[in-house]
């Protein structure tokens, strides 16, 4: 059966996450059923990576079988079905195995504060105040890039056994009024993007030492107790090794 990606972006404030959820309204469960009422189906979707309550993608992706012809006008109608928080982007004829979420190289995140009042960055950003030292939060990051047991940045509730992500990059740039850290990995933990931002925050401030970070990799004991709300975590970009090909 022929197999399709779509390519999703969305504002996350509404939503209780990604992934399909009973009794909540995700991003998956709009998605599928604008795909279902436009082509009269029941097709389930499996998505590329799942992100949280309140968490906002720039690119994400789907893939699904559906061995009927797709109609041609599929992305413009689905975008007058779909709320006007999400939009889907393009769909992608694929090989009858591709996966959206095991054939991915890379995930790559974006975490973006402002440090002055502004109205206009308010839900897609995070507000903080604080001067930082600009030197400890790169120095911070680059130490992370090195790192790879991510057991104290992963929230307790998870069902991983696995704590060990390869880091590509980590790093902060500041672009007009905001401060991004960007961070890119071969898998994430969950909740760890927020985890790893609020500290390297916390050794900006000076409220926590780089020996105090460092030890945090030490183990599979401790867990850094911190995080930040996801108003400003976005899925930025997922990496395939495979070309895609419009339908």
């Amino acid at each position: 059966m022929p197999r399709y990606f779509i390519e999703v972006a969305y504002k996350g404030t509404r939503y209780s996450g990604f992934q399909i959820q009973q009794n909540a309204n995700t991003i998956q469960a709009e998605v599928e059923k604008a795909f279902n009422i436009l082509h009269r189906s029941n097709v389930n979707f499996t998505g590329s990576s799942r992100t949280d309550a309140g968490v906002h993608a720039i690119q994400n992706y789907f893939h699904f079988d559906y061995e009927e012809v797709l109609n041609p006008y599929t992305i413009y109608k689905m975008n007058s079905i779909l709320p006007p928080d999400i939009v889907a982007k393009n769909v992608y004829k694929m090989h009858d195995e591709a996966h959206s979420r095991f054939d991915a190289t890379s995930r790559e995140y974006e975490y973006r504060i402002y440090q002055n009042k502004n109205p206009f960055l308010r839900g897609l950003a995070y507000y903080y105040p604080y001067q930082l030292d600009e030197k400890l939060l790169n120095e911070a990051a680059s130490y992370i890039q090195m790192q790879s047991n991510f057991f104290a940045f992963s929230k307790t509730n998870t069902q991983v056994n696995n704590y060990n992500c390869s880091i590509y990059k980590s790093t902060w740039y500041q672009k007009d009024d905001m401060l991004i850290y960007n961070v890119k990995g071969n898998r994430f933990l969950r909740g760890m993007v927020r985890a790893l931002t609020a500290t390297m925050l916390q050794v900006a401030r000076g409220k926590l030492s780089m020996k105090s970070l460092e030890e945090l990799f030490s183990g599979d004991l401790v867990k850094c107790g911190l995080s930040l709300p996801p108003d400003g975590l976005f899925l930025y970009r997922i990496s395939y090794s495979f070309f895609f090909t419009d339908f």
